[in-house]
């Protein structure tokens, strides 16, 4: 049955790729069961777009928002894609906009502009939308909406950096650094919308904050070793991993008991209760040094890395195996910056 659905899938989005030579679709392709790409652009310009690639990797659909919704721009800088239900959340960073679209056919159904000014990432929590707003030389607060109907409910302001939001056991955390300078993590309570607690890292500063089975993970890079954290929903510091003679530790993902995690152009793994560091690489990428790993995500236990080949071409997407052993390399949108499981 699964060849099947497969084969119809194929057999349909061929059929409105060889009708439609200006690229809109006159029937709706279902973007499920597969891996969305976000690509966000040139700033200032506005050509944010969204990649669909098939869960066999095999097929790949380049625009899938304007694509369908004739022919109309997603926006200027896609910074991060957030899913709640049926819902694909796209935030657009210098449009200071979030598009809703239908995460199975990417139709729009509404936008949130409210309150909005130079956002980055967004949480889910508790029926509540977090988005984290840190304007350059600006203010930084976390705007709160109400997940159902995408009404504004509540600022909360920040003296410190707005960067990345995750959702773990209920409870919201921001973390309060990017590029590399800011060793801070602050919680949120999502029944009171108010801040619970500051966390401080005594070791390095922060470069990618996520959650899995109900904990934080941070990433730290500190002068001469990095350190990996784990941290509690309750907002305390349980674990703390230190990755000794790997220096400047950047991405962070975590798949089947093992830390993954980049340094450079260098991608490690390293089992989460290990002692020992690795002392070589699962895989070294070949590319322009300032924009390779830009994006970095573990989909279906494939490694997704993009090379945003200096900001002025089509990315280029290289997928590895968990184990390191390289499965395929294809073109996307320009500046390609993560990979989501829809």
């Amino acid at each position: 049955m699964n060849r099947l659905l497969q084969l119809f899938f194929a057999l349909l989005l061929l059929f409105n790729i060889s009708c439609n030579s200006d690229s809109e679709f006159t029937q709706d392709v279902f973007y499920g069961n597969g891996i969305l790409i976000a690509n966000e652009g040139n700033f200032g310009t506005p050509n944010a777009d969204v990649t669909f690639l098939s869960g066999d990797l095999n097929l790949k659909q380049d625009n899938i928002f304007s694509s369908n919704n004739s022919g109309a721009n997603l926006g200027d800088v896609l910074q991060s894609i957030t899913f709640n239900g049926g819902r694909a959340f796209l935030l657009l960073n210098n449009s200071n906009k979030i598009q809703v679209v239908d995460r199975y056919t990417f139709k729009k159904l509404g936008e949130i502009t409210e309150q909005l000014s130079s956002p980055r990432y967004m949480a889910i929590a508790n029926n509540f939308i977090y988005v984290t707003n840190d304007k350059y030389n600006g203010e930084k607060y976390v705007t709160v909406y109400n997940a159902g109907s995408f009404s504004f409910v509540k600022k909360i302001p920040f003296t410190d950096t707005a960067e990345r939001i995750v959702e773990a056991g209920g409870n919201v955390f921001v973390q309060n650094a990017s590029f590399g300078f800011g060793n801070k993590i602050t919680s949120i309570n999502t029944s009171t919308n108010s801040i619970l607690s500051v966390i401080t890292l005594p070791n390095g500063n922060i470069n990618k904050t996520i959650s899995s089975n109900s904990n934080v993970y941070t990433i730290a890079a500190g002068t001469a070793d990095s350190y990996i954290y784990q941290i509690s929903n309750a907002g305390n510091i349980v674990k703390t991993t230190t990755l000794t003679g790997i220096t400047n530790a950047t991405n962070l993902e975590i798949y089947n008991g093992k830390y993954y995690f980049s340094s450079g152009n260098n991608v490690y793994a390293m089992d989460m209760n290990a002692t020992a560091v690795p002392t070589t690489p699962l895989f070294t990428v070949t590319a322009n040094s300032y924009s390779t790993l830009y994006g970095f995500n573990i989909v279906n236990g494939l490694i997704f890395t993009s090379d945003a080949n200096g900001f002025t071409q089509d990315s280029k997407i290289t997928v590895y195996s968990a184990a390191g052993a390289l499965i395929k390399t294809f073109t996307a949108g320009k500046s390609s910056n993560g990979f989501y499981q829809n």
